[in-house]
């Protein structure tokens, strides 16, 4: 998958782990979660990360204006994540390079969700979240 993305990454100077993460916050800001909900490791659970790998890609993404952490009010120990409209912008981007890189494959997008819920289900099998 990251050799299938390099040129969007590279045209969008983004890594594919920090892809993943902007999936994940558009999805979230999609869903119009409540922004206490957005921490780092509810993120960490949505992409299977500990936080010794995702605090540094966050860090990194913080550093390129993609979103914003502070500590909770609440709970100093919380971090919350924020997303930034400079990421927001970035998401049409994404997508129409996406939806053109996917028209090109030979595989017919029908095809490519039923995959997609295959491999999820796998994964939380690994798990062990069936």
């Amino acid at each position: 998958m990251t050799r299938a993305y390099q040129p969007m990454l590279r045209e969008f100077g983004i890594t594919y782990p920090q892809y993943l993460v902007l999936l994940v916050l558009w999805q979230w800001d999609e869903e119009q979660r409540a922004a206490e909900l957005w921490t780092v490791s509810a993120l960490g659970s949505e992409l299977m990360l500990d936080s010794g790998t995702l605090t540094p890609l966050l860090k990194r993404m913080e550093g390129l204006e993609l979103l914003h952490r502070r500590r909770s009010a609440q709970d100093e120990r919380v971090t919350l994540i924020e997303i930034t409209d400079t990421a927001r912008a970035l998401k049409s981007k994404v997508k129409a390079w996406r939806d053109g890189a996917l028209g090109e494959l030979a595989v017919p997008k029908a095809r490519l969700e039923a995959l997609h819920r295959e491999l999820w289900k796998l994964l939380n099998a690994l798990q062990g979240d069936s």
